[in-house]
């Protein structure tokens, strides 16, 4: 079964989701024993395993926002509206700072960044995340 850029999307934040915990020392080797993990489960489970261009997709998005994460989060910050990005569950701090790399650092136009980060947070998250990722996104997207 061949990954689509959904599945990528997952793989990054599964891995930024890991980092945000337990922030790695060597973002490479990180990967590597995240990629070596997955692909003995999934192939266990017959699932698609990251190969080619969807794991350097799902790379690209985990690399650039724990490159940028700095800048990212002081984006971040004032679109929170009366929340401290530390408040927010891992998962949907994964999601948003992502979603702003996308934005900022990506050709995929903002309206797919915006639904595929509500889809996320649907999936990892709560139904209650979608209204924080959607807003939050949609106020950095008529910024810029």
């Amino acid at each position: 079964m061949a990954a689509t850029r959904r599945q990528a999307r997952e793989w990054a934040i599964q891995m930024l989701t890991a980092a945000d915990l337990n922030p790695p020392d060597d973002v490479g080797q990180f990967m590597v024993s995240f990629w070596e993990e997955l692909s003995s489960l999934d192939s266990e489970e017959g699932r698609a395993s990251p190969k080619g261009e969807m794991k350097d997709f799902a790379e690209a998005r985990v690399v650039g926002v724990l490159a940028n994460q700095k800048e990212i989060d002081e984006i971040l910050v004032p679109l929170l509206a009366k929340w401290d990005l530390y408040r927010l569950g891992t998962i949907e701090r994964a999601v948003l700072r992502m979603g702003v790399w996308e934005m900022k650092w990506s050709d995929v136009p903002k309206p797919v960044v915006i639904n595929e980060a509500i889809d996320l947070a649907n999936w990892f998250s709560t139904p209650k995340s979608r209204t924080l990722i959607n807003a939050v996104l949609d106020k950095y997207g008529k910024k810029g």
